[in-house]
């Protein structure tokens, strides 16, 4: 089998988080995602010159038994590319660790880097591809290339709640469940900030999908997503998977 094609079949094969992460940050399985994320830490970022870029895959960050998974997009160029941990480094991040530390999952405010000493309790990131594609736009191979990573991740967390931060990664997690064998109803739920969605999977698990914005600029410096909006849909996904 080739080098390439047969990275994202390891994914099967962790038992443990920390084996799914020690993998995925070696992955390079996607030709175009490794020269940008490569070209990106050699060209740098002005005001980042000084740093050494992480340029590989980003693995998951936050608690191994979280029962809220926040699923993203994918690494920032200069965020995650940059740092090494999901969200850390960039704007989305600052709007999403703000709102993360105000309902309580997150033990400070910002996140910097990937010593500032940050802790997400009952809760982790992850994101349907993992390394920083150009224009924030992955290829619908892409996805599918990656989708091992993330559905393995799954079956390790087993959460009670995913977030989905924007359609690309609704439809992701949606094409990742069913992969695993969990009940997508045809056609698939729609994508929509609020929107609930209650699955049915093997072994009598159920997991409940929260539709929210992205977290990005665009999103809200526009006023389309508020803090008070990310902030009710994490008040909610802290209800839904609270012990009954």
């Amino acid at each position: 089998m080739d080098r390439d094609v047969a990275y994202p079949t390891r994914a099967a094969r962790a038992r443990t988080l920390a084996e799914l992460d020690a993998l995925v940050v070696e992955c390079g399985a996607c030709p175009r995602l490794v020269a940008w994320r490569e070209q990106v830490a050699e060209e740098k970022r002005a005001s980042y010159q000084d740093e050494t870029y992480w340029a590989r895959p980003a693995p998951g960050f936050g608690d191994p038994d979280a029962r809220v998974v926040v699923v993203g997009l994918a690494p920032a160029a200069h965020g995650a590319n940059r740092t090494g941990r999901m969200f850390t480094g960039d704007r989305s991040g600052d709007f999403l660790f703000a709102a993360l530390h105000r309902t309580g999952f997150a033990s400070q405010p910002t996140s910097t880097s990937r010593d500032d000493g940050m802790v997400l309790t009952g809760l982790r990131l992850t994101a349907p591809v993992r390394c920083a594609p150009p224009e924030n736009r992955p290829t619908p191979v892409e996805r599918r290339t990656c989708a091992p990573w993330l559905g393995r991740e799954l079956e390790l967390v087993a959460p009670d709640v995913a977030v989905v931060l924007g359609g690309f990664g609704w439809q992701a997690l949606l094409a990742a469940l069913d992969d695993l064998g969990w009940r997508v109803p045809r056609p698939r739920p729609t994508f929509g900030h609020g929107t609930e969605v209650r699955l049915d999977g093997p072994d009598g698990r159920r997991l409940v999908l929260l539709g929210c914005f992205h977290v990005s600029p665009h999103n809200t410096f526009t006023g389309r997503l508020t803090p008070e909006m990310l902030d009710a849909v994490l008040v909610r996904a802290r209800e839904l998977s609270a012990p009954t």
